[in-house]
């Protein structure tokens, strides 16, 4: 069950014919467990793949033109909701009779090219998402027993929802939504997978229900693939959260590349953190408010120390001091101007916790806004979520092409080791992905 920015709960299938024509089902829902559907929505177009991105490095860009779109309502709470909605929008204030009964199963035309109609802007709908498409293959993890012969998994990512609604309709994405699996080559065990796969526009997909999981945050997590922000930024993350005293600690790895082999810079940064309440906007969520005063930044490549050196002194640690693979403290500086680094700040985040289908404790923390900006007040607190981090206490030795996140050989000017290395539970767990360009 996916969480977009507003929030939006929702699960997708979408299905590509061969003479590049594509069918898209998008499931709406009240929960965020996906198991009260709203609407459907069916789309029908076309896609043209384009080109190599040269924004987002590992991406293809597309071209996509939408032929039709309907929607069938699922309970009369989404009809006068909708209808509400189109109400407020010129040209598509007629688009249902007031008064007019529910009627299970109907689909309603939204948009038809050929009639020239299109009443999809009300909903926030868009699929611009199809603009930034990229395919990974990987091999599917060690089962427990194991069973005999490989299985491959492949997963399609496409491009990223803008944060802010008013954006969604015109933003060209540069980064991605959590991907889509395969319906032939996914992971197992998937209950979900075969689920949404059966489902319709008709008969929506109700997900098997989830037990809900207290927010202990206790203990390490750490990414679980590289991760692709909006604004070509590559990163792996990984924190450690105290709850005895409500301090935490992170690392963010950043990388030039979308496989995470060049590292550009690393952050650690540190502070605490206050209990958490229930979120009013997202069930399920918890707001937090996170406040950062300690930073330290290390550069990794020649670039960046380049462009640190050149920085405004007094803006980023020791003016022209710096060099590759050595750490500095930027608090003194409070911050780094060069980095959008600020200091002291608070950021008001968004929490929650889930269980996978191997038992793994997953943390979700909010979405980072799109526009590059930090959630330095209550209202830009996130309404969705980044890919998930797991916690090191639960990754099994599953990952043998492990790509070690820290770098040896360093010292800072205290003579102390450069990066702190990340515990054995975690350096077992850390994947690289391979790439297949289609």
């Amino acid at each position: 069950c996916e969480v977009r920015p507003g929030p939006e709960f929702l699960t997708r299938s979408y299905l590509f014919y061969p003479n590049r024509l594509f069918k898209a089902l998008q499931f709406y829902y009240w929960d965020p467990s996906c198991r009260h559907p709203s609407y459907s929505l069916v789309i029908k177009g076309k896609l043209r793949l384009r080109q190599a991105s040269w924004i987002t490095r590992g991406a293809t860009e597309a071209d996509y033109h939408l032929h039709k779109v309907g929607i069938v309502f699922h309970s009369p709470r989404a009809v006068r909701e909708v209808t509400a909605r189109m109400n407020q929008s010129s040209g598509c204030g007629g688009f249902l009779p007031p008064g007019r009964p529910w009627v299970p199963g109907a689909l309603h035309e939204l948009l038809s090219a050929r009639g020239g109609r299109d009443c999809t802007g009300p909903l926030g709908f868009g699929m611009t998402e199809l603009s930034l498409l990229r395919v990974e293959a990987r091999a599917q993890p060690p089962q427990q027993p194991p069973q005999p012969g490989g299985r491959l998994v492949e997963e399609l990512y496409l491009g990223d929802i803008h944060t802010q609604w008013g954006e969604r309709l015109h933003y060209r994405p540069t980064g991605y939504q959590r991907p889509l699996q395969s319906a032939l080559h996914h992971e197992h065990p998937c209950p979900a997978c075969g689920i949404i796969y059966r489902a319709d526009e008709h008969h929506p997909p109700i997900l098997p229900p989830r037990a809900p999981l207290p927010l202990r945050l206790g203990g390490s997590w750490v990414s679980t693939h590289c991760e692709v922000r909006p604004a070509v930024l590559f990163l792996t993350r990984f924190f450690t959260f105290h709850g005895s005293n409500h301090t935490w600690e992170g690392y963010y790895y950043h990388y030039s590349d979308p496989l995470c082999k060049q590292p550009t810079f690393t952050i650690y940064a540190s502070g605490h953190y206050t209990p958490g309440v229930p979120s009013a906007k997202v069930q399920g969520g918890t707001e937090l408010a996170f406040r950062v005063t300690q930073a330290r930044v290390t550069p990794m490549d020649m670039v960046t120390v380049a462009m640190l050196n050149s920085s405004e002194p007094g803006s980023c640690g020791l003016a022209g001091s710096w060099s590759a693979g050595v750490e500095q403290d930027i608090t003194p500086t409070k911050g780094c101007l060069a980095l959008g680094i600020s200091l002291p700040h608070t950021e008001y985040e968004l929490f929650s916790t889930e269980q996978d289908t191997r038992e793994r404790r997953l943390l979700y923390i909010g979405e980072r806004p799109t526009d590059g900006s930090s959630p330095d007040s209550p209202d830009k607190r996130p309404t969705s979520y980044q890919a998930p981090l797991v916690q090191c206490a639960a990754a099994p030795e599953e990952f043998p092409t492990y790509l070690s996140l820290k770098y040896t050989g360093r010292k800072d000017a205290n003579g102390n080791e450069a990066l702190k290395p990340l515990p054995l539970a975690c350096l077992a767990f850390i994947a690289l992905l391979v790439l297949r360009w289609d």
